[in-house]
């Protein structure tokens, strides 16, 4: 429908989206901000019984008004690093949370929570993203990375992480405009056919889908 995201202009943008990432099945979504994509994707993707381990000064831990808590999940935050979350301790709080006979009691730990850059500036690394990537395929949970300065990150002369590694690290990622001179709008990519279900019925039912026309005006 001409204005929903199914309009020629958002489809030539998830083409190229996903030349980019050289994932050429990858489901490509318009959403209108951070905030608002990063509550959808987290309560989309986990169980009622489920919360989402993230940095301390993870955007979702400290910028976000309670959005993530709000949707009924807890975020289990993790010491930081400058900004960076450590996979010893994700491997650690992994282990502990299972070794607990009482774990059935407890929030599970259902997601990775990742910003890239992070709230401080600093970047992963593809060593880093690599083996984050690996502990969440161990335990089978979603490795999700915030992207709302993702360009700043892909631009920075000190990186060795390109935008295909995202994609084949990452079980689910998005593309920030409103925090790198777009007017709105976030683009949000999943990359191993993972895409929840009705996954754009949840988007309707709260609101945030970026219209076509508008999101064509931001960039």
């Amino acid at each position: 429908m001409t204005g929903y995201g199914a309009d020629k202009y958002c489809e030539s943008a998830k083409v190229k989206i996903r030349k980019a990432c050289e994932s050429e099945n990858a489901d490509v979504y318009f959403l209108v901000g951070g905030t608002q994509t990063n509550a959808l994707v987290i309560n989309s993707m986990l169980q009622s019984y489920e919360g989402v381990i993230a940095a301390e000064t993870g955007h979702i831990s400290v910028h976000e008004a309670g959005a993530i808590e709000l949707t009924g999940h807890k975020v289990l935050t993790l010491s930081h690093h400058n900004g960076k979350i450590d996979v010893n301790e994700v491997k650690g709080y992994l282990q502990t949370f299972y070794a607990d006979k009482n774990h059935e009691h407890m929030v599970f730990p259902g997601m990775v929570y990742i910003s890239h850059p992070t709230e401080y500036g600093t970047l992963y690394t593809k060593n880093e993203l690599t083996e984050i990537s690996e502990i969440c395929k161990k335990y089978k949970i979603p490795l999700f990375l915030d992207g709302a300065r993702l360009a700043y990150g892909l631009m920075a002369k000190d990186t060795d992480v390109i935008l295909p590694d995202i994609a084949r690290l990452c079980d689910v990622f998005y593309f920030g405009g409103t925090k790198v001179g777009a007017l709105l709008g976030e683009a949000v990519v999943f990359t191993k056919n993972n895409t929840p279900k009705n996954f754009v019925t949840r988007i309707n039912s709260i609101g945030i889908v970026c219209k076509g026309k508008t999101a064509w005006t931001a960039v």
